[in-house]
């Protein structure tokens, strides 16, 4: 299968925004001082793996939709091959 240039261009974004907005927000969870991401202890509560779980899969999904959106683009610089006569399997 082969992807559009605006499709591979908009899941490459995808996955870079991913990266960006995923690892910014666990960063920022890690540094909580709201009281919700860890107790008074300073362990982890709820909220904080709630959250880490859900940065780390969306981080994930977007790492794999980049990629995907990379392929794309790179296979649109690709020149297309056709089959000559000589690469032809058919018999004389």
């Amino acid at each position: 299968m082969k992807l559009s240039r605006p499709v591979s261009w908009f899941l490459l974004a995808f996955g870079v925004w991913s990266w960006f907005i995923w690892i910014t927000f666990a960063k920022n969870l890690w540094k909580d001082g709201s009281g919700l991401a860890f107790d008074d202890a300073g362990d982890p509560t709820a909220y904080f793996w709630v959250h880490l779980a859900l940065a780390v899969t969306s981080f994930l999904l977007g790492t794999a939709i980049g990629v995907l959106g990379f392929r794309g683009v790179r296979a649109l610089h690709r020149p297309t091959t056709e089959p000559t006569a000589e690469t032809s399997t058919t018999a004389p």
